[in-house]
């Protein structure tokens, strides 16, 4: 599997930490930088990786900045990308099983090694469910397809958030 890496100066040492693992379990790694701690700016790591994973450029992306929220927050901007910052080992199976995520962000000053490594682990090794799952990231994705409705389908309408019994019931 290809992983492209990348972080900023606050996740520089985790980045080191997971690149290495990720090689030693078989993995291509492919590092975006940063290449020292030094202070650089997040954004310009996270819109590289990105644009190279939506590219063709590798499997799955990993970011990491000081809490994981800029990169995450960033690379959600490129069109297919669904980039899930993760806490622990529940977020980061369900960031792939009902979310297809395709890159994992984490925070270099929240996450400790040993959590960013069986977080990196279960991600990778995760498959995505599909089924009822598949229509909701085709929302995400503002693909039309059957029982997506809203913005992008065609249809204007957004489903009721209020259970079809309840609007029976407020209409008495």
């Amino acid at each position: 599997m290809r992983i492209l890496i990348a972080s900023d100066h606050a996740g520089f040492e985790l980045k080191a930490l997971l690149a290495g693992h990720a090689r030693e379990a078989g993995h291509d790694v492919l590092d975006l930088g940063t290449a020292t701690p030094e202070s650089v700016d997040y954004p310009d790591f996270a819109h590289l990786l990105a644009r190279r994973l939506t590219a063709g450029g590798g499997d799955f992306g990993v970011l990491i900045c000081g809490t994981g929220i800029g990169m995450s927050i960033t690379a959600n901007r490129h069109p297919a990308v669904r980039a899930a910052l993760c806490h622990d080992a529940f977020t980061a199976e369900f960031a792939r099983r009902h979310n297809d995520a395709n890159i994992i962000c984490m925070g270099g000053r929240t996450t400790g090694p040993g959590v960013a490594i069986q977080m990196l682990d279960i991600f990778l090794a995760t498959p995505f469910e599909g089924g009822r799952h598949q229509r909701r990231v085709d929302k995400v994705e503002l693909k039309p397809g059957p029982g997506v409705r809203g913005p992008g389908s065609g249809d204007d309408t957004a489903r009721s958030a209020v259970p079809p019994n309840e609007d029976k019931e407020r209409e008495s």
